[in-house]
């Protein structure tokens, strides 16, 4: 499926590259693109041959990529009988920053180079996470909703104080994963007033000017997550670290669904054991099966559905990035190596 770019392009980039690469195949162009709004012709320019598929089906994978020396995928797997089916494939763009996706030890024993993206979420992804902040600080969809209800207009003053209002100024917010997501979201943070503590690393050594979590929770009113999925971090928020926040704090989650005890923060919310929270990860997504989190009853609670990351701007900055990663590649300098 071509997307309009030259075939002379295509031809000049290979007879440029340090690496001859001739045919690409991108997997699943829909976690991309919304409807047209990225432009991938930078990334179709690169190949003499091009293919990209919409979405990709367990079933259709191997059909797809045969023949390909270059494959780009955000969330399609790649285990090891998919990258052994092909003897040309010489690299595996990951359009994120997850590589859970792909088999990363096979890939490294059949020469397979794998590349990732970093970075190119940060700004989408801070402001998201202040976003529910905001949002749950000021029960901003209670009083929507209350205004849609009626109660407004029913009132005997000029305003509702039905639900409590909080202020970030003052507060202290709690970084679990203090690389460049959690640096930035500490940045929005500090710009409104808050105080900061970061998390130790989990299960990593003690680090100066780091707060054990077990000493951490108990004081801070926002606990935000920026660590990856990690054996480590599994569950690493349940009942027992629930327990240790204060009844008004607030948790956020824009990292990965199982860093949280979806069951066990369904029942702290519910019990009115903190305050609210802001989630945009679950542990399997797209939920097709429900999820405990999905309960509509559950107070203080927002779920969005992995859009924090999505931004027009910051999807067509992944492409960008994609084209880096190849070019880098093909000229014998590859970047943002994970195998």
């Amino acid at each position: 499926m071509g997307l309009g770019a030259s075939g002379a392009a295509r031809v000049k980039f290979a007879a440029m590259a340090g690496t001859n690469l001739q045919c690409a195949v991108l997997l699943d162009r829909d976690t991309i693109d919304a409807g047209g709004d990225i432009d991938f012709s930078a990334l179709e320019a690169l190949f003499p041959q091009w293919r990209a598929h919409n979405y990709t089906l367990k079933q259709d994978v191997l059909g797809r990529i045969d023949g390909a020396d270059v494959i780009i995928s955000n969330k399609v797997m790649l285990d090891e009988p998919a990258l052994r089916s092909v003897p040309a494939l010489k690299l595996v763009c990951v359009a994120a920053t997850g590589t859970n996706n792909v088999d990363l030890k096979a890939a490294k024993a059949l020469g397979i180079t794998v590349c990732n993206v970093r970075g190119y979420a940060t700004p989408a992804v801070s402001q998201h996470a202040i976003a529910l902040m905001l949002v749950l600080s000021t029960r901003l969809i209670d009083y929507r909703e209350a205004v849609r209800a009626g109660r407004w207009q029913q009132a005997r003053q000029f305003c509702l104080l039905d639900y409590p209002i909080r202020e970030l100024a003052g507060k202290t917010l709690g970084i679990i994963g203090y690389g460049e997501l959690g640096q930035a979201v500490a940045r929005l943070g500090e710009a409104f007033g808050m105080k900061l503590l970061v998390a130790q690393r989990p299960g990593g050594p003690a680090q100066t000017g780091r707060v054990a979590l077990p000493d951490l929770l108990p004081r801070v009113d926002v606990l935000s997550l920026h660590c990856p999925l990690t054996a480590q971090a599994q569950n690493l928020i349940g009942a027992r670290e629930l327990a240790l926040m204060k009844r008004d704090a607030i948790l956020i989650n824009t990292a990965r669904g199982g860093i949280v005890d979806e069951q066990a923060l369904r029942e702290a919310l519910r019990q009115g054991r903190i305050g609210g929270a802001g989630i945009d990860v679950l542990t399997v997504e797209p939920p097709v099966n429900g999820n405990v989190l999905l309960d509509p009853d559950i107070p203080n609670l927002i779920v969005t559905p992995h859009s924090a990351w999505a931004s027009r701007e910051t999807r067509q900055r992944l492409v960008a990035e994609v084209v880096a990663n190849i070019r880098a590649f093909a000229d014998g300098s590859p970047r943002n190596l994970v195998s």
